[in-house]
């Protein structure tokens, strides 16, 4: 079983309950502590995990390695870095597919633990609780993620990414619904449970939506999902 308590303690201490990092801070104070608590687990034998085991600790690894990438980079106002004013795409992709993290004896990409690993144990959850340091993402929860109840706590931040106007919204006046860029991205995983985006995302909304709602994607805001402590 992985010890998590180690990670869970530095999300306690550096991440509100608004999902929001004080990066300054953890930099300052414990800026290898990620790279420790990962040498630690990656001693352990997997191969007889479960599947709520391998959510709960690939979650965790992908959100620990994106913290460490941005404290490697800290400051930084954005994972999507500019020249002269105009995205920097290689480097912005370079964030996500660069296999510059090491655990259990391989190295891995952000892209490689979400597209090869977590999406294929099809749990479309993952995609409220996964996050890239952006206030467009879910919001970062300040615990760890638990084998045990992993599947209440993805239905948890699905329920609060739903609900979160800046994220997802109805408006009944128009009957549009107003959606974060992560369910049209996602499309598929989210279709292999519900019939359409409208029905997914009503179920939490407590909207008789239907299939042929109309649907408007949101801009996403790729800015740090940092605050500065006092």
């Amino acid at each position: 079983m992985v010890d998590n308590s180690a990670w869970n303690t530095l999300l306690q201490q550096y991440v509100d309950e608004a999902g929001t990092v004080d990066y300054a801070r953890w930099q300052r104070e414990q800026p290898t502590a990620i790279a420790q608590w990962i040498s630690r687990i990656s001693t352990l034998e997997l191969k007889s995990q479960s599947v709520d085991e391998q959510l709960a600790l690939w979650i965790n690894l992908y959100n620990a390695f994106t913290i460490d990438k941005i404290l490697e980079r800290y400051p930084i106002r954005s994972i999507r870095p500019t020249i002269l004013g105009l995205p920097n795409w290689f480097a912005f992709l370079l964030f996500f597919m660069d296999r510059n993290r090491s655990v259990f004896d391989q190295n891995y990409s952000l892209a490689q633990i979400e597209n090869q690993i977590l999406r294929p144990l099809q749990e479309p959850r993952i995609h409220f609780a996964i996050v890239c340091a952006s206030i467009g993402c879910p919001l970062l929860r300040n615990t760890a993620y638990e084998a045990e109840h992993v599947r209440q706590q993805l239905e948890d931040d699905a329920d609060r990414f739903i609900n979160n106007p800046n994220k997802v919204r109805y408006d009944a006046q128009e009957d549009v619904l107003y959606c974060s860029k992560i369910l049209k991205w996602y499309r598929k995983d989210f279709l292999s449970v519900a019939p359409s985006i409208p029905q997914y995302v009503g179920a939490y909304l407590k909207q008789p939506l239907t299939a042929t709602t109309p649907i408007v994607y949101l801009d996403y805001d790729w800015s740090l999902n940092q605050r500065i402590s006092s």
